[in-house]
């Protein structure tokens, strides 16, 4: 059996209004046989499902290619559906059937103009305010299809005969409104009859107006539409119906609405206004005149939409005497509420993400967000109602004015929203914490990717920060397929790039300025060089390439001698704990981290450069980046091998960029793990530092460290956040203190995706799946787990690739390991058991290596870890390592009796000596121990802590 099993266009099945001359094709594959790749393809696009008239058959090609195949065809017509299909043989020499008939539709082609005008209405003197458009149009015979575009500046929600049309939500979406701005397509067949039909546009402030935390931004004053409806008779005739000056416009049901504030519908209001019969003689005619210079592009990223409802699992009243419905869960989205209340009935609902410490109602970290929604009704019987025009950031409702005195929790709802992207990461442990932990950075995603990347979704903030995004970026792609998410806001970042090459904070920008910001506006560089990694689409380099390059040269010419960028004020590691407790901005050298992501980034172009087969640029580049790398480490290291700055994140982010060399990484790593194990197994880092942590340990020698703050349970951690509550990730590790108080009110969200970070090594290093640099897209990649029993015994990972779901799942028992594993069809894996393993089996069959190259299939494999269970002390392990250990600890202490002249008590002196290794005690006369004792110690703890039983360690603290 060999077969297609979901081909796509452009990443999308079906595609309905696109403006790609020659979108590309891409496909996964399925096969009965193990290692099976595929020798040949044909594509076939039609305008007709029959394919009798074909627009390209690309013939049988000889080829393993199955992603990003370029349409070669006749030229494509706007306002046309294509239909495709595809078949593929392997080297076995089978065919499989075509595959299910997909198709795409184009819209406006390059070339072809609107007819259609802008339309605004004339009196918008009052903010938030919603007006409502409308126009009639007569149908002479039955039609046979009809389409509908249309934008805005603002929020729009289309209407046809009194019918809301689609799913979508907050469209147009949020884009560069000064140079970009999308369309969307709409199939309205079945929403228009013969005779006399209406169209209506309630338009909303939305993105386009007041945005931004500090000073409100406004592209535009006036709020405005274009919309064309394409019509075609049954007997082929077609037909334009445009927005024009014969439109009319008016005041709505919609008291107002934003997305900070909320929305406020006053139901009494209610009429038939985008219905054919409605009589609008009192509205006034729209103007026409304006036109914006905005690009007009058809919808690129997936449509924000409706994708899960949650119900409140409780109904709380607070010791305030508040009504408060808890969803279980922070959500970003909306609440539908069915009433039944005499008319004029007032309900207001307003949301928080927590409760304070006495169980009340808490919105100060909303700053001057209002998040409030309200409803007033008709008065006529039951009624339903969610919000249009704005999205909340929650998880408690409070309710106010409705009209019994319990709340019912089935007359409330909650409406989950986000962009629309197909979920394509899983990760699932025997520990529930973990799993609690995965599925708030899951969820974190979810609310803060609503059409762009935002921070937040609940402040009177929500804005796409570039530096969240970028260290979000490796988890984000495991999590949903984020490529024409990701390609829509890369293409607003090079519209707002500025002509010097400085990249905003925020994309779109709404932040005047033109300060930069390592680690922030290096998002130019890392997003695009992360999605060709995941995806293997050279376009999106192709794309980026010109605004990568002109970031990397604004550095440059910031830089002494092109390398060094002596930076003072950035965001430097934002919101680490290791700065002062006043400032936001952590301790780490700021010009040693704006030195490092130079470098990094430099490293980035060079690459990229290669890939586009621009040598003259790699060259150039490659060249730069080592002359950076040799500068670094003369600036920021010291003859001994230190790093300058002391933090943990000054190790981290050298480490992680291969800024540092052999024995000085080595060093480094060391010295990372020292300062860890000596601060009890708890990080300081912030938002550049964390996400590389954990990374860094592993890829060093220091796995278990790397569990250990995992698995950290007191603050700060990330269990610390789950044990507390969290059903998402923090802004701060301290947004809620061990005490149970927030932090700064001005500064605490509790849905703040970045530390999330971590997930991206949880799913390439725990579970192990990664792609291979040189074979991007996951047509090679590796699985390699590194397999602990800390924490966990039981670990499944799966990743939809672009060829199909990859797997690693493995359980440990005792010392007996189970490895399984699935490699898509026309890919091919290197599976790297760890190097201590031994009676390894390959679907039962005995091997004697380690190291697997396998094509595709499911496989099985079997072998034992005899030291998994172990704890070995050496001269190199650092005495604080042995806090796990209670009776180990205890011999450590009893040997520091004399530390200082004996001044010290022994448990005083463990915690002055914590950071050291044993190998430094033995030559530091002050510790009071002899290099004989120190062996002695060693000798002892390890007896102690190698014979502990597994089920011991377990259920140690960890």
């Amino acid at each position: 059996m060999l077969k297609i099993s979901n081909a796509t266009c452009e990443y999308q099945p079906f595609l309905l209004g696109i403006d790609i001359a020659k979108p590309r094709f891409s496909w996964m594959s399925e096969s009965d046989k193990r290692n099976t790749i595929q020798a040949s393809y044909q594509i076939m696009v039609a305008e007709d499902n029959q394919f009798n008239k074909i627009a390209w058959d690309s013939g049988e090609l000889t080829s393993d290619q199955s992603t990003h195949i370029k349409y070669n065809g006749e030229p494509l017509k706007s306002f046309t559906r294509y239909f495709y299909k595809v078949r593929i043989s392997d080297q076995f020499g089978r065919y499989s059937e075509w595959s299910m008939t997909n198709w795409f539709e184009t819209a406006f082609l390059e070339g072809d103009d609107w007819e259609a005008k802008w339309i605004t209405p004339k009196k918008q003197a009052v903010e938030e305010e919603v007006f409502a458009l409308r126009n009639t149009l007569t149908l002479k015979e039955d039609i046979q299809s009809a389409r509908v575009y249309v934008t805005s500046l603002g929020i729009y929600q289309l209407y046809i005969n009194g019918t809301e049309i689609g799913d979508a939500l907050l469209t147009p979406g949020w884009t560069s409104y000064h140079h970009r701005l999308q369309y969307q397509t709409y199939d309205v067949t079945n929403n228009l009859a013969k005779g006399n039909n209406a169209l209506g546009i309630l338009l909303s402030e939305g993105w386009y107006k007041g945005m931004g935390f500090d000073k409100p931004y406004k592209y535009g004053e006036n709020l405005s539409a274009l919309l064309e409806l394409h019509v075609v008779y049954q007997d082929g005739k077609k037909e334009i119906f445009t927005s024009n000056e014969e439109w009319k416009s008016s005041e709505s049901a919609f008291v107002s609405a934003s997305i900070y504030n909320g929305e406020t519908y006053d139901a009494r209001l209610e009429n038939n206004w985008s219905e054919p019969d409605f009589h609008d003689e009192s509205w006034e005619l729209v103007d026409s005149s304006f036109k914006p210079d905005a690009k007009l592009v058809a919808q690129q990223n997936e449509l924000v939409r409706v994708t899960e409802t949650i119900t409140p699992i409780e109904y709380i009243v607070t010791p305030k005497g508040e009504k408060v419905l808890d969803m279980g869960q922070n959500m970003v989205g909306r609440m539908r509420m069915r009433v039944t209340a005499p008319k004029g009935t007032k309900i207001t609902l307003k949301h928080a993400e927590v409760l304070d410490k006495d169980g009340n109602f808490y919105t100060e970290n909303l700053r001057t967000a209002k998040q409030e929604v309200i409803y007033i009704t008709k008065g006529d019987g039951e009624e339903i109602y969610a919000p249009t025009f704005t999205f909340q950031g929650f998880r408690y409702v409070k309710v106010e004015g409705y009209p019994t005195e319990e709340l019912s929790l089935n007359h409330f709802i909650g409406e989950v929203i986000h962009s629309d992207m197909e979920q394509t990461g899983e990760f699932i442990t025997d520990n529930e914490l973990i799993n609690r932990l995965h599925s708030n950075v899951v969820w974190g995603q979810r609310g803060n990717f609503v059409d762009v990347p935002t921070d937040c979704p609940q402040r009177n903030e929500r804005l796409g920060w570039t530096g969240d995004a970028q260290v979000f970026i490796g988890t984000a792609l495991y999590n949903y397929q984020g490529a024409s998410f990701f390609k829509k806001w890369l293409l607003d970042l090079k519209a707002d790039q500025k002509p010097d090459g400085q990249v905003p904070f925020v994309i779109p920008d709404i932040i005047p300025g033109n300060q930069v910001a390592s680690g922030w506006n290096d998002a130019a560089t890392i997003i695009p060089w992360t999605l060709y990694q995941v995806y293997g689409d050279k376009q999106i380099l192709e794309d980026q390439y010109e605004s990568m390059k002109a970031w990397v040269e604004k550095v440059r010419s910031l830089a002494t001698n092109e390398t060094v960028w002596n930076a003072k004020i950035q965001f430097g590691d934002w919101l680490a704990l290791d700065g002062d407790p006043h400032s936001p901005v952590g301790a780490t050298p700021i010009p040693l981290i704006a030195t490092a992501y130079h470098a990094y980034s430099t490293h980035i172009l060079a690459k990229a450069a290669s890939v586009l087969g621009f040598e003259k640029d790699a060259d150039e580049y490659i060249t730069l980046y080592e002359k950076i790398v040799a500068d670094f480490q003369a600036e920021f290291t010291t003859a001994t091998g230190n790093v300058i700055g002391g933090t943990q994140t000054s190790y981290i982010i050298p480490l992680a960029f291969n800024l540092l060399k052999g024995d000085a990484a080595r060093k480094a790593a060391h010295e990372l793990h020292r300062m860890i194990v000596a601060n009890d197994y708890h990080l300081t880092t912030g938002f550049l530092g964390t996400p590389h942590l954990c990374s860094v340990l592993s890829q060093y020698g220091y796995h278990e460290t790397a569990l250990r703050l995992l698995l950290q349970d007191e603050y700060p951690s990330w269990l610390f956040e789950v044990k507390n509550g969290a059903t998402t990730i923090w802004e701060r590790w301290n947004s809620m203190n061990p005490d149970g108080t927030f932090n700064d009110s001005g500064m605490t969200s509790f849905n703040h995706y970045a530390y999330g970070a971590v997930a991206e090594w949880m799913h390439n290093t725990i579970a192990g799946i990664s792609f291979d640099e040189t074979t991007p897209g996951y047509k090679k990649f590796t699985i390699a787990p590194k397999i602990s029993p800390l924490g966990m015994t039981e670990v499944k990972a799966s990743y939809k690739s672009l060829y199909g779901e990859v797997v690693s799942e493995w359980k440990l028992n005792e010392n007996e390991v189970t490895l399984k594993v699935t490699v898509p069809v026309n890919t091919e894996a290197d599976v790297i058991l760890p190097a201590q393993a031994s009676n390894i089996t390959l679907d039962g069959e005995g091997k004697q290596h380690s190291l697997f190259t396998l094509g595709s299939g499911d496989y099985s494999f079997t072998f034992q870890l005899d030291d998994v269970n172990q704890k070995v002390f050496t001269n190199e392990s650092v005495l604080g390592e042995v806090i796990y250990y209670p009776e180990a600890k205890a011999v450590v202490e009893s040997y520091l009796t004399n530390v200082m002249h004996g001044e010290m008590p022994p448990h005083v002196a463990f915690q002055m000596m914590k950071g050291m290794t044993f190998g430094e005690c033995k030559v530091t006369p002050e510790t009071g121990i002899t290099s004989s004792q120190v062996d002695g110690i060693l000798e002892k703890i390890n007896k102690i802590v190698n014979g502990t039983s597994i089920n011991e360690k377990h259920h140690a603290k960890i």
